[in-house]
This record gives C-alpha cells, sequence and structure tokens, in this order.
C-alpha cells in the first residue's frame, strides 16, 4: 500500500515508525513531516489544511490510505474531502471531529446520552462568564470552546485566575477559539486518557496513558501540551475501563450515530478518576501528543491492521495484541516553553541515540539545515523507552537523555512519578 500520513509531530513520527514496521506499506508518504520523519519516510510539502490540495496528491502518487495525524485538518474537513473522493481515510468528519473542536458540543452530547462528566455553563459574554464565576468560587475551570493547540484551557485556583482567563479570552488571545467560553466545576480525582477505535459502530479499546501537563517537576509550572507519557495507566483499571466503556464511550458513539454524524477513527477519551469511577474531562479527536508515542512503541506494526480494521469497517473482527510492557517517553522542550522560546539552536548527540524496538527518539518540533538538526519548535523530541516495568522504561529513557547534547533543551526529570510513587 502507498500510505500518506498528514502532520508534522512527535505524534506522527511514532505512527510513521509503526506503520513502516507492517509489511503492507510499500510506499510511505509524510506531510510536511519534519527532520526525524525524513529518516525513514519520504516528506511532501502540502497544505495539509487543504482537503482537495490533498486529495489531488494522493491522486498524483497512487495513494491508498491517508492517516490524520492532528486536529485542525479534521476540523478542516480534509477527511470528507478525501473520503468522498474514494480514497480509505481514517480520521471523523468535521462534523464528528467537532467532539473536540468544541466543548460546548461535547458537552452537549454527554448531556442526551447520560455520560458523567463536570456540571458546566457556557457564555458568549464577559459579564455574564464573570458572573458566573464570582457565584461559583474558585477552583474552577475556564475552556475557550474551539481549538486553541491543547493551550485553551485553565484550571483556575483562585477566583481572580479565572476572571483573568475571562478576560483572556473574550479578549481575543485564543482568537476565534475563545468567542464562546465553557465554565466548569472544578473535578478531583487521577486524570488519565483512554483511547478507543471506532467504525461509527463498533468500539475497539487500544490502551490507555496518563500524560503530565505541567511544565516542571512536582507538576509545578505553567500548562503545556504535555511533557511527558507512559502506558499504561495503572489508575485505568480493567473495571474503570469497562464502566467508561459502558457509561461514556459507547453512549457517545450512539449518540454520533443518531443525528447521522457517525464518528471513525480514534476517540481519546480523558477521564477523571475518582473512588473507582471515571467522568469524562474531554474527547480529542485524534492520538494524544506525546500519548501516542508511547502507545505506538507498545503496539508497533499491527497499528496499520488496526487502523485499516477501522475504515474497512472489520473492527468487531480485529483484536489487539498486547505484549506484558510498558513504554514512557520524555520530552525535550525549548528553553522558555511554553512561553516565548528561540529556534534555530543546533541538537548534538543524535546519532549516538540508540533506535530499536525499545527506544527511539521521535522527532517533534525539528528541521534539517546543512547536514545539522535544529529545534524548530516549543516541544522537539520525544524520548521514548520500552520496558517489562515502568522503572525499566524510566530508565531507559533517561540514560538516553545523557547522549544528547543541547544546552538550549530541557525536560522534566520526574516522568512516571505518580505510577512508580
Amino acid at each position: 500500500m502507498n500510505i500518506l500520513i498528514l502532520g508534522s509531530g512527535g505524534r506522527e513520527h511514532s505512527l510513521a515508525w509503526a506503520v513502516k514496521q507492517n509489511p503492507r506499506t510499500d510506499r510511505l508518504i509524510v506531510a510536511p513531516g519534519n527532520a526525524g520523519i525524513a529518516q525513514l519516510a519520504e516528506v511532501a510539502a502540502i497544505d495539509i489544511l487543504d482537503g482537495a490540495a490533498v486529495v489531488a496528491f494522493c491522486a498524483e502518487n497512487a495513494v491508498d490510505f491517508v492517516i490524520i495525524g492532528p486536529e485542525a485538518p479534521l476540523a478542516a474537513g480534509v477527511a470528507d474531502a478525501a473520503r468522498a473522493a474514494g480514497i480509505l481515510t481514517f480520521g471523523p468528519s468535521a462534523d464528528a471531529a467537532k467532539l473536540e473542536a468544541s466543548k460546548s458540543f461535547t458537552k452537549e452530547i454527554c448531556d442526551a446520552c447520560g455520560a458523567p462528566t463536570a456540571a458546566y455553563a457556557r457564555f458568549t459574554d464577559s459579564a455574564a462568564a464573570r458572573a458566573h464565576i464570582r457565584a461559583q468560587g474558585a477552583p474552577i475551570v475556564v475552556k475557550a470552546d474551539g481549538l486553541a493547540a491543547g493551550k485553551g484551557v485553565i484550571v483556575a485556583v483562585t477566583e481572580a485566575e479565572a476572571l483573568a482567563a475571562i478576560d483572556d479570552m473574550f479578549g481575543g488571545e485564543f482568537g476565534a477559539a475563545g468567542a464562546e467560553v465553557v465554565i466548569e466545576e472544578f473535578m478531583t480525582g487521577e486524570e488519565a486518557s483512554f483511547f478507543v477505535l471506532t467504525d461509527g459502530i463498533n468500539a475497539l479499546p487500544i490502551g490507555t496513558a496518563q500524560d503530565h501537563k505541567r511544565a516542571f517537576d512536582g507538576d509545578t509550572g505553567p500548562n503545556t501540551g504535555g511533557m511527558g507519557a507512559y502506558s499504561p495507566a495503572p489508575v485505568l483499571t480493567e473495571a474503570v475501563q469497562a464502566q467508561a466503556m459502558a457509561e461514556i464511550v459507547l453512549p457517545t458513539i450512539r449518540e454520533m450515530a443518531r443525528r447521522g454524524t457517525p464518528y471513525q477513527g480514534v476517540l481519546y477519551a480523558g477521564l477523571m478518576i475518582k473512588e473507582g469511577r471515571a467522568r469524562l474531562v474531554e474527547y480529542n479527536a485524534r492520538f494524544g501528543d506525546p500519548e501516542c508515542q508511547v502507545l505506538m512503541m507498545r503496539l508497533g506494526a499491527q497499528v496499520l491492521d488496526l487502523l485499516l480494521a477501522c475504515v474497512e469497517g472489520r473492527l468487531a473482527e480485529a483484536r489487539v495484541n498486547w505484549a506484558d510492557d510498558h513504554a514512557l517517553t520524555v520530552v525535550m522542550a525549548a528553553r522558555g516553553y511554553p512561553g516565548a522560546y528561540a529556534r534555530g539552536s543546533v541538537i548534538h548527540g543524535l546519532k549516538r541515540l540508540p533506535e530499536d524496538s525499545r527506544h527511539m527518539c521521535f522527532h517533534a518540533g525539528t528541521v534539517e539545515r546543512e547536514g545539522r538538526i535544529l529545534a524548530n519548535g516549543g516541544r522537539v523530541l520525544n524520548i521514548t523507552a520500552r520496558g517489562a516495568s515502568l522503572a525499566e522504561a524510566r530508565n531507559r529513557a533517561y540514560a538516553m537523555l545523557d547522549h544528547l547534547d543541547w544546552p538550549e533543551g530541557f525536560c522534566r526529570g520526574d516522568i512516571g512519578w505518580r505510577a512508580l510513587s
């Protein structure tokens, strides 16, 4: 098969790494890719938000299967354009992707199907939102309704923080994403990620993970897109997964189908678990980043077979073959992230890193110039390892970091601490 993966981050590098291992893969193209992806696949300069451009590229290159990595092309309807052209496509329609693209839509779905989630209110003007916060008090959660590149959620510990978040959102900090705001109760418990493939009717769980959103050790500092992750997530026991499937995921899938917008792709449920029960925090319409990296490390070549079963309507027959193992990834980010950071610093030592079924460096924000790998984003590298235990995976990942020479970067030193403690 000729396969096209859309995206340029660590998620897409890990997807490409897994798909490449499958003997069904003949030609693998990633658009636009990055410096690490270019070492294992062809890269192509396509506007991945332009459905017509993607379809034309597929026709010119005899692409059989398209895998959409990030959320923005999904919200832009690229999956719709590709499917309309008769191309096998992994990823939900724009209407179905509203489960991520609109927080208020997700709440509406939860209300309709009875899925347990945080109490909420939605607002389109600042005065009413501020009045609600004063009435409810803090802690409280303020969310920009639309896509904000993972930065539109503020967990406000104080009322002043919440009011400042309202001012920022309605003041345009998140663009159109902040034109409507959802304010939620603050849920307590332990948060984890649950990944399910669905063809619109059937659903197949394909793994659990936990990530680390705060920038610094001890879960301190500002929220980021994720500074590391590990899989599996111990808090997502078999019993909790069964409850989440029965009360959250399956009712959502049925409600989406009932509305005439069946969901096909990976449904990523962010869950808050307390006293053995899960409530929905949010849905994402794609694999998480960096959660995808640890899932791909554990799943390997079978990923392509699972994704094809999903898009071809064979998911009811599909099975996941799990090894009794663990994976952990450490994100190396540019100093200053998630605030202002510099681009263009040279990363030394990458060739010294082991690359095999237990060790991989997935590139997130890199570019190659004149034979050198340069940092080209906030989150730059994902140092990823597998082990028989989580402690072994952690030790392998941090040992890999010793080979790198990149003083302009930083990472957390405690990825996995919650499970290991």
